[in-house]
């Protein structure tokens, strides 16, 4: 029964394809590449949404990544209400297909923003739209004070190049988004000489003052709006001067990310430029090419590969965090942690951890293990698995391939924060972070992780039984391997 239905999902699908589209917004003219000095242009109107009478149901064309209960929250409605609207979505539908015409009912609330997109998901995450890209080459292609730039870190000092692809990898966040940033607010590539007072993107902090830095809180910024609308726990916040934002429904994740990261920088007649079609957008087209042609990074009802526990047969652990950030602080609820039975404090563990599924060893430093499950060498592609808090010796090497079970190190506090010894365990597919719980939430064994009131307060289930995330080594957070 599940196969026709699926069927059925991806056959309207298809005919979605060639059904008329909604009607383009204006955008423009982007022959001509804006210089972030210039004068303003005239804005472009775009439409704004009127009020919709309680539960009137509204045309919405699925995008990529979109799943039930984030249209819901965005929608103000239920998911229920929109399964009833729209019967032919399968129950077990994770994402939906991008095209997909849908109905959904809607409950009004003022205040929504533009419905003008300035970015395509595929092209805000560190994914496949990456591969090939030569940042290095386009950097020293261009004029401006980026391609001369250094900057001294622990382990030397190193170009803007390595400086945004180190950001790049650890947020999964794209590098092409990073630079344009960067010339979008501080002239990287037109203008001769950086901000002297090393703020390259206006974020005036002496904690995040240097390039490194700056990247560093603009992709968890951006983190926070993407992962947040992605998963429908941020519809609304409220700028620095107090001014509600509330994003249109029908916005995609990148285009919520820009809002969310110049509405803690930029005041309201500056920031209204830069989320429209005349800011940022015009300038990254200016600088790439249109966005809009790159593909679609998710596919259609994505489901998780099997994967194991992360601990061997018979030897109890403790679930000591749920749901959390995968990387940064906040968004992407995308990490759980567990941590061996009556082990205390920051010594190196003896238990070992072991590999939730088979691939490749992509990378192995103290930022962090991950394991490539489709073995092309790329951790920007496929289903990686990403480990942190692994001790550094006796991993296995870079480039070796492991199979589900093999032992990938020990668990400690090594790499990043952390209050005990333990394992952090993410997912990303295409370079997304996916979400700890929801409809593509772990599922390790049959164990499928749940959000908690906030983050780390998460819990477990199989079957009936419960098992909530706990710091201490009580009996509700243990956890033993089949044998």
């Amino acid at each position: 029964m599940r196969f026709c239905l699926l069927t059925s999902f991806l056959t309207i699908f298809v005919l979605a394809a060639c059904a008329p589209q909604p009607e383009t917004l204006p955008v423009g003219d982007f022959s001509t590449p804006q210089s972030v000095s210039s004068a303003p242009a005239t804005p472009t109107l775009i439409a704004t949404r009127p009020p919709y009478p309680p539960g009137e149901l509204v045309d919405y064309t699925a995008q990529s990544g979109d799943t039930l209960p984030a249209l819901a929250a965005r929608f103000n409605t239920t998911e229920d209400q929109i399964r009833a609207a729209n019967p032919q979505i399968p129950q077990s539908a994770t994402t939906m297909p991008p095209g997909f015409p849908m109905q959904i009912p809607i409950y009004y609330l003022p205040l929504w923003g533009t419905p003008f997109q300035s970015l395509p998901d595929s092209l805000f995450i560190n994914g496949p739209a990456q591969v090939g890209f030569d940042l290095e080459a386009f950097i020293q292609s261009q004029p401006g004070w980026l391609k001369n730039f250094t900057e001294p870190t622990q382990e030397g000092r190193k170009n803007a190049a390595d400086i945004i692809l180190l950001v790049a990898k650890n947020f999964s966040v794209s590098p092409q988004l990073l630079a344009a940033l960067l010339d979008y607010q501080s002239g990287a590539f037109s203008q001769p000489e950086p901000p002297a007072d090393g703020y390259f993107l206006g974020y005036r902090s002496a904690a995040y003052r240097g390039l490194y830095l700056q990247l560093v809180w603009a992709a968890n910024t951006l983190n926070n709006g993407y992962y947040g609308w992605r998963g429908g726990s941020l519809t609304e916040w409220k700028h620095p001067d107090g001014r509600l934002n509330r994003p249109d429904p029908w916005q995609n994740a990148a285009s919520v990310a820009l809002q969310y990261y110049f509405s803690q920088l930029l005041p309201t007649p500056t920031y209204d430029e830069a989320v429209g079609p005349q800011g940022f957008s015009a300038r990254y087209r200016a600088l790439y090419g249109d966005p809009w042609q790159i593909p679609p990074h998710l596919p259609v009802s994505l489901e998780q590969p099997p994967l194991a526990l992360p601990f061997e047969p018979g030897v109890a652990w403790n679930f000591t965090g749920g749901p959390h950030t995968g990387w940064g602080k906040g968004e992407p609820l995308a990490a759980i942690d567990f941590a061996p039975a009556g082990v205390s404090g920051c010594a190196t563990a003896s238990q070992w951890a072991l590999s939730m599924s088979p691939g490749t060893i992509v990378r192995s430093e103290a930022d962090g293990l991950a394991v490539d499950m489709d073995n092309d060498g790329d951790e920007r592609t496929g289903w990686v698995i990403f480990y942190l808090h692994l001790a550094l010796s006796d991993r296995p090497a870079l480039g070796q391939q492991v199979q589900t079970g093999t032992r990938l190190g020990h668990p400690s506090c090594e790499g990043g924060e952390s209050t005990g010894t333990h394992i952090h365990l993410a997912r990303k597919y295409n370079g997304e972070w996916m979400l700890a719980a929801g409809p593509l939430g772990f599922n390790l064994e049959g164990w499928l992780a749940h959000n908690g009131p906030r983050a780390y307060q998460g819990f477990l289930t199989r079957f009936s039984r419960p098992v909530v995330a706990s710091e201490e080594s009580e009996a509700k957070s243990l956890i033993t391997q089949d044998k």
